[in-house]
């Protein structure tokens, strides 16, 4: 796993062991960024269930000005903080151990990207969408980007209108943005 482009570019990540981690790909990833690239300049970034932070890191990387990572394993929270380190991107992202659900519960900040890579099929990513809605925690014009699984929840919600989606293998990667009236 590594940066794929930016100010660190080709910059290795420290990742979990173990057959029970499901990282993001960097070609899932490479394809997120295409399909998000003019939301990343100066962007305030939320990861909700952040794993190793790749996505906030890459974010950070291309333009984003910082990024708050929630996860609830303080193993996740030990690999980000090393990767946030090892980037030198610790002044540019807040490190928080608490579920996602919690954070955006207390949270007053609105961010311009939330990146959700929940564990698959878990049911976690309608009451995710449904809470970053209820809480108001997405700027105007600001987006959601899930990755899920083919049988994962990644319909329509109140809230937020679906502004693409994409199918790679058994990954879909859908964004929602902040429903404007």
């Amino acid at each position: 796993m590594r940066i794929i482009s930016g100010t660190r570019r080709g910059h290795k990540l420290y990742e979990f062991e173990g057959d029970d981690i499901r990282p993001t790909t960097d070609r899932v990833k490479e394809s997120v960024f295409n399909l998000i690239q003019a939301f990343v300049p100066d962007a305030v970034c939320l990861d909700m269930f952040a794993g190793s932070g790749a996505l906030s890191f890459e974010a950070i990387s291309r333009g984003a000005r910082r990024a708050v990572c929630t996860d609830s394993d303080k193993r996740s929270v030990d690999i980000i903080r090393k990767n946030a380190q090892s980037l030198d991107f610790l002044d540019s992202c807040e490190i928080i151990n608490m579920s996602c659900f919690d954070y955006i519960e207390e949270t007053e900040e609105k961010f311009d990207i939330i990146f959700l890579d929940p564990p698959y099929n878990k049911n976690f990513i309608k009451s995710a969408l449904m809470g970053i809605v209820r809480n108001d925690i997405l700027s105007d014009g600001g987006i959601a980007v899930l990755e899920s699984d083919s049988p994962d929840f990644r319909g329509d919600i109140e809230g937020l209108e679906l502004y693409r989606q994409r199918k790679y293998g058994r990954t879909y990667i859908t964004v929602y943005r902040k429903y404007q009236e």
